[in-house]
């Protein structure tokens, strides 16, 4: 990618400083409004952290326990507060310690800017200490990545990797910068990237496809819309709440698409994909118009392809061109940023209400309700479920709280059962599903939203992952909320054992150290529920503390996730039990 230059009368000589390469990514961070980063230390970042420790009453460095810790940290930091996302690490097998959360951020389209030190340039290729070859690595899970070998580079090529992570669909940038250009001294100037040759991240909405939507739309009988992230990332929930108000149509969420939408909303039916709710699944094969708008057709949502929606019309809103027709064809592609599109598309929608279409999402929640949902969040049996822990977190929060899930049984269920009237408040590993996500996200999160309660559901297996990121948490007294619903099992893979391999429990059972005292031993205060009747006041007692806080919560052991749609099968086929 090349960056386009503006073409400007003749001007005055820019006002350049001499400084090093590593004092100029200082400047260069600071120019893009980046007040927190991210990161651990190690030879070849070195010169970059001699030069933090010069700025910290400007830019605040947060030392994280592993660099694994540091991008979702970074993620949570930015899929909260809409900002870039900064992590930093050095060579070797600090660089490769940062793949898993560019992997992350790539499918869940999260803005991000990793920056690595390098070997010198005169040791690349020679298998130097701790050198390895981060742009091949990276390059299939960044939206970009760059080496710089010259300090002079620096500037221009840090302008990119802000514009390009944050513009269009979001995702992560590397960039490398090796040692020697970290030294160098050169002429300083900054520039923001505000165009890059041969990238149009920000399409205009072809009127023509609109007016073919808003034609479907008025014409439908049972039109059904699905939602996904790109509603938040294109800042379009306000659009998206008036088209459902004005059309009438039942809209129901993608586990990203999640918070975008009041959950009590009462257009809002629910949620899609393998344990979503049994509505919205089953009747995704009853509509004749489906409506997705920012939101990418995964597996996931879509269960077997060759039944998804053959009945319905497709409209398609979104913003990255290569997801419109790539596994859904739809019969209106309409390429551009949600809010954009939508703006558009309102003027020409006619007021409808769809009420004996609604009946029918209706008639089907009731039968999932008796069947499913009163026993997860009203149990009569004597074991804890995890379901209604989030209910009590969604009474203690009012609704209120950011949750930042980790990846297993509880992220289903907390997805399917936490309520948000709060935009980005729903944080989680869609694409990757990455288990130890939660903990390190968590912690960006709070400092993303400091005014808001952030409480991170997880499992006693993902827990154990990235369990070292309690001493984030004890550094800086981050007052994040932890509650690791605790089955001692690798719940989502005993379900599937349970379910699909006949029971044969190969390497699921967990035997789990003490959590409470070693929470204890981080200095934050800890406790462990294992009866009903103690749940509510210890969540309360927990929404309510300013400090961090460990919760443990001891949930029944063979509990598993309904409705499921079995990996495969049909959305139509979605098992109640």
């Amino acid at each position: 990618m090349e960056t386009v230059k503006e073409k400007k009368m003749p001007a005055q000589k820019k006002a350049t400083i001499k400084i090093s390469g590593a004092e100029a990514i200082i400047h260069c961070l600071l120019a893009e409004g980046v007040d927190l980063i991210y990161g651990y230390p190690g030879g070849a970042i070195m010169p970059v952290y001699d030069e933090l420790y010069k700025f910290q009453d400007k830019l605040t460095h947060i030392l994280t326990r592993h660099e694994q810790g540091a991008t979702h940290a970074a993620q949570g930091y930015a899929r909260v507060s809409g900002k870039v996302g900064v992590a930093i690490a050095t060579s070797g097998p600090g660089a490769t310690n940062l793949v898993t959360g560019l992997a992350d951020a790539q499918i869940d389209s999260t803005p991000m800017v990793c920056i690595t030190g390098q070997v010198a340039r005169h040791l690349l290729g020679s298998d130097a200490f701790q050198e390895t070859d981060i742009i091949g690595i990276s390059t299939p899970v960044t939206k970009w990545n760059y080496q710089v070998t010259e300090a002079s580079e620096i500037p221009e090529i840090l302008a990119k990797a802000f514009y390009i992570a944050k513009s269009g669909r979001p995702g992560p940038v590397l960039i490398d910068i090796t040692k020697n250009a970290q030294f160098e001294e050169f002429d300083f100037s900054y520039e923001p990237c505000k165009a890059v040759r041969s990238y149009n991240p920000f399409p205009k909405p072809d009127m023509k496809a609109i007016e073919a939507a808003s034609k479907l739309i008025n014409e439908a009988k049972k039109p059904y819309i699905i939602f996904g992230q790109g509603v938040i990332l294109g800042e379009a929930e306000e659009q998206l709440k008036a088209l459902v108000e004005k059309s009438g149509i039942p809209a129901a969420w993608t586990i990203l698409g999640l918070s975008a939408m009041d959950t009590d909303h009462p257009l809002n039916v629910g949620m899609v994909g393998m344990h979503g709710n049994y509505g919205p699944n089953v009747l995704t094969n009853e509509c004749d118009l489906l409506i997705a708008i920012g939101m990418r057709f995964d597996d996931r949502v879509t269960g077997n392809l060759e039944t998804y929606a053959k009945q319905a019309k497709v409209i398609h809103f979104e913003i990255d061109p290569s997801e419109i027709n790539k596994n859904v064809k739809a019969d209106v592609g309409v390429l551009g940023n949600a809010r954009d599109s939508l703006v558009l598309l309102l003027p020409l929608i006619k007021k409808n209400t769809h009420e004996s279409w609604h009946q029918e999402f209706k008639k089907l929640y009731q039968i999932e309700f008796d069947t499913v949902i009163n026993k997860d969040i009203h149990p009569t049996k004597t074991g804890l479920t995890m379901g209604e822990v989030i209910e009590q977190i969604n009474i203690a929060s009012k609704h209120k709280a950011v949750i930042v899930s980790d990846v297993g049984q509880h992220q289903m269920i907390a997805c399917r059962y936490a309520k948000f009237n709060q935009s980005k408040s729903n944080i989680t590993s869609g694409g990757l599903g990455t288990m130890g996500f939660a903990l390190p996200a968590a912690i960006g999160a709070k400092m993303g939203a400091m005014d808001r309660e952030v409480v991170a559901i997880i499992g006693d297996g993902g827990y154990q992952m990235t369990i070292q990121e309690l001493g984030t948490i004890f550094q800086n007294k981050t007052p994040v909320k932890i509650v690791v619903l605790n089955n001692e099992h690798l719940g989502m893979v005993r379900q599937w054992q349970e379910l699909f391999f006949e029971k044969r429990y190969a390497s699921t059972v967990m035997t789990n150290p003490d959590f409470v005292k070693i929470a204890e031993g981080y200095d934050i205060k800890a406790k462990r529920v294992t009866e009903r009747k103690d749940l509510a006041a210890v969540v309360a007692e927990m929404i309510a503390s300013k400090d961090a806080f460990f919760l443990e919560v001891k949930v029944e052991q063979e509990d598993n996730v309904f409705p499921m749609i079995p990996t495969g099968a049909s959305v139509s086929d979605i098992r109640l039990k």
